[in-house]
């Protein structure tokens, strides 16, 4: 039996950042999913410029990688295993600047992040997590962009996995100490 899924794209309450689900068949051997159709984003009202670089993360349960909103359009997604999404609006003049939003994510679900707004994920899955990172430019270490605390309490995200702040393999001490969402806005707390 062979069930077609199609590629389908839905707004956020972040403007500019798109869920997707992939087109997908499913058959008796397996899945197929179409990761990227230039025509299926164009079609949608979402053209992308050539990717320049993608990398493939692997992430041990419980840990959180994240936020960072990077000068770089990325087109996200799953390859295994699963992750709880979190994204936040930092783009200074974006009409949901401070906004958040948060997704499971699973194989055949993407996320298309625009520029400078931070991207950040939990793995929860009982194995690590292979998340995929598509960029419309290479990383490079000091290129700009902004970074939030992913702990940030303000933020409201609702980490599925306990996190213990002193745990390094459960996030990063680059990540821990990023600033705050009101540190990041330049707001006064």
């Amino acid at each position: 039996m062979v069930e077609i899924i199609d590629f389908e794209s839905q707004p956020t309450s972040i403007d500019g950042l798109v869920l997707i689900r992939m087109k997908q068949v499913h058959e008796d051997r397996g899945t197929v999913r179409e990761f990227y159709r230039a025509s299926a984003f164009e079609a949608a009202g979402h053209p992308l410029p050539a990717f320049r670089q993608v990398n493939v993360t692997e992430t041990r349960p419980g840990a959180i990688r994240g936020m960072h909103g990077e000068a770089m359009t990325k087109l996200i997604a799953i390859a295994h295993g699963t992750a709880w999404g979190a994204w936040v609006d930092a783009r200074p003049g974006s009409p949901t600047r401070g906004a958040v939003f948060q997704a499971a994510l699973e194989p055949g679900v993407q996320i298309l992040v625009p520029e400078g707004v931070c991207n950040g994920f939990q793995s929860t899955g009982d194995s690590p997590t292979q998340y995929v990172y598509c960029f419309t430019q290479e990383w490079a270490p000091a290129m700009s962009g902004v970074a939030i605390t992913p702990l940030d309490p303000a933020l409201g995200i609702a980490w599925p996995l306990p996190v213990d702040a002193e745990d390094r393999a459960l996030i990063s001490e680059k990540d821990l100490a990023a600033p705050t969402l009101a540190q990041a806005l330049g707001e006064h707390a």
